[in-house]
C-alpha cells in the first residue's frame, strides 16, 4: 500500500555531514506526515525529525541545530540534512510516514549512520 525507500547512509567521521532521503510511493498524499525515527544497538526507537504535510516541523532536542528535515511533494520525497554529526548519532535510522485521516504508520527498511570519532 505504501513503500519508503530511504538512502544516503553511510559512515563519516565526527563533524561531517550526511543527507538522508526517503522516496515514499503508493496511496499517498502531500498531507501525511512524515519524518525521521532512529534506533541505536540496545536502545528504543527514538524520533529524530518530523514535518507535517503543511511543513511544521519537528526535532528532538539533541539535533537541533545540526538537522534540517524538508520536503519534495512533487518527488514524494523526505530529506534529512544532518550536519555536526556525532559519534552519538550513529544508529540505523528510519524514515516514516502517517496517513493523516487513518493515523497508519509505515516505515523504511532503515538505513545505517556509523559516525566515527
Amino acid at each position: 500500500q505504501v513503500q519508503l525507500v530511504e538512502s544516503g547512509g553511510g559512515l563519516v567521521q565526527a563533524g561531517g555531514s550526511l543527507r538522508l532521503s526517503c522516496a515514499a510511493s503508493g496511496s499517498i498524499s502531500s498531507l501525511n506526515g512524515m519524518g525521521w525515527y532512529r534506533q541505536a544497538p540496545g536502545k528504543q526507537r527514538e524520533l529524530v525529525a518530523i514535518i507535517t504535510g503543511t511543513g511544521t516541523t519537528n526535532y528532538r532536542d539533541s539535533v537541533k541545530g545540526r538537522c534540517t528535515i524538508s520536503r519534495d511533494n512533487a518527488k514524494n520525497t523526505v530529506y534529512l540534512q544532518m550536519n555536526s554529526l556525532k559519534p552519538e548519532d550513529t544508529a540505523v535510522y528510519y524514515c516514516w510516514l502517517q496517513k493523516t485521516w487513518s493515523r497508519d504508520n509505515y516505515w523504511g527498511q532503515g538505513t545505517q549512520v556509523t559516525v566515527s570519532s
